[in-house]
């Protein structure tokens, strides 16, 4: 190394600040949650805490990482390339790397990325504070510092999964299903509540297998209840509900409490059964439209958000017809879809990975320009009613917020321009839709 640029290394390295960790999530919501867990117990353990920070002024780097498709395990790999190129550069000290592309292929990272300090799986995160020379704290399970804005939260309600889907590499990164009692999760319920959380999304890779390893019955149905009736809970959202053997006393409750939004996310993953029947998911076509069937029958007015994936091993022209089809004939309120991607070590592995990458992005391209149509159907219905909208941030001359059909990031958005008045982000207010496009609701306050 040359002199200078060695002087120039350390010169950088002394401007870190002592103690104070950057923590960078990639991946899901799921992930999301566990990098507010492991903040709570760095802060406990007096670390100067951050999240995604703007300056390569932290001495240590924890990078979260997502493994679950081809995207997600490049933007880790980018990441974590990153900050290793940054501590070479003495613009960090310490690089941790945790989550589900560690979890998956640590020995493949080890070799291929040693500039690490460490590499930890998705459970190991009281090894990860040992390394970091802190204590866990069991005192604080359930704690988190929030990384959404302060009035809703994502809300785990267990881990892994038992599921047998052939293109999912979930469980050889999360194990199996593991459920977190009821009264742990009303206790940090109502933790959240007392800090200003007004809406909770509930998620866990299935949400309909909740309390089968607990209470040897599907609980999620009692776990509702005993949610909604936390005072100062506005919102209880649920994400990631499983079509096979979906509990249908969910969907009393539902109707019955006011504080569970109209909402359902349930990935389907396709619409031929010779598909769903290759993916290993436990259902026909036929038994899904009979489920969509009820689940509007008893929910009347409820959104219905869906992922589907394109390409998978052996889908023919006919079989992605099937799936356009079944689209157009359901009308989802919110749609997203995915491209196959072969995932090592799982039951589709084995299979040619036959469909073209350009056929598969046609295809989800075409069914991502059906649903955008249906959804601007859906969206002109919206015009002239009045919602509760929950407001999340501003963003140039409006404010920006969301109805209870709506997640956020993922789904519309309901926009009031701020000359027309004043809104506290947070808090709630009724809106009078005034016009609507593809994926927005434009609206007035009513004062």
């Amino acid at each position: 190394m040359r002199k200078e640029s060695y002087f120039c290394s350390r010169m950088k390295t002394k401007t870190l600040k002592k103690n104070k960790v950057n923590v960078v999530t990639l991946g899901c919501s799921k992930n999301t949650f566990d990098s507010e867990l492991l903040m709570a117990q760095l802060k406990a353990n007096q670390f100067e805490v951050e999240h995604e920070a703007q300056q390569d002024d932290s001495e240590i780097v924890i990078i979260n990482t997502c493994g679950f498709i081809d995207n997600a395990k490049q933007e880790s790999i980018d990441t974590i390339l990153r900050y290793a190129e940054a501590k070479q550069e003495g613009l960090v000290e310490k690089v941790y790397v945790t989550g589900c592309l560690s979890e998956r292929y640590r020995e493949d990272l080890e070799r291929e990325i040693p500039e690490v300090d460490a590499y930890f799986g998705t459970r190991e995160l009281p090894r990860l504070l040992k390394t970091l020379k802190a204590d866990y704290k069991h005192e604080l399970v359930g704690e988190r510092i929030l990384t959404t804005p302060s009035h809703y939260a994502y809300f785990k309600i267990a881990e892994g999964c038992d599921r047998p889907c052939s293109f999912c590499a979930i469980p050889l990164m999360r194990g199996s299903h593991t459920s977190t009692p009821i009264e742990d999760l009303v206790l940090q319920a109502k933790g959240l509540v007392a800090k200003g959380v007004k809406e909770i999304m509930l998620i866990a890779q299935d949400l309909t297998y909740y309390g089968l390893d607990l209470y040897k019955k599907r609980a999620l149905a009692d776990l509702l209840k005993r949610l909604s009736d936390i005072e100062g809970l506005d919102w209880i959202r649920l994400h990631y509900a499983f079509p096979s053997g979906f509990p249908m006393d969910v969907l009393d409750v539902m109707a019955e409490r006011s504080n569970i939004c109209n909402y359902l996310d349930m990935p389907l993953q396709h619409g031929s059964t010779k598909i769903l029947q290759a993916m290993r998911r436990g259902i026909t076509r036929e038994k899904t439209e009979e489920l969509v069937a009820t689940i509007r029958a008893k929910v009347p007015g409820l959104a219905l958000r869906t992922t589907l994936i394109a390409g998978y091993p052996g889908e023919t022209e006919a079989d992605f017809q099937e799936m356009y089809d079944f689209v157009e004939r359901t009308r989802f309120d919110r749609l997203g879809i995915f491209t196959y991607s072969h995932e090592e070590n799982t039951h589709a592995y084995q299979f040619t990975d036959d469909v073209e990458a350009a056929i598969k992005k046609e295809r989800a391209d075409a069914i991502m320009e059906l649903q955008s149509g249906i959804s601007y159907e859906l969206n002109q219905i919206k015009v002239g009613k009045e919602y509760k909208v929950l407001f999340d941030r501003t963003e140039g001359d409006y404010f920006i917020g969301r109805s209870e059909f709506d997640s956020p990031e993922v789904d519309n958005e309901v926009l009031v321009k701020k000359a027309d008045g004043y809104v506290r982000l947070g808090d709630f207010s009724r809106v009078l839709i005034t016009s609507a496009d593809h994926y927005d609701l434009y609206g007035k306050l009513i004062l």
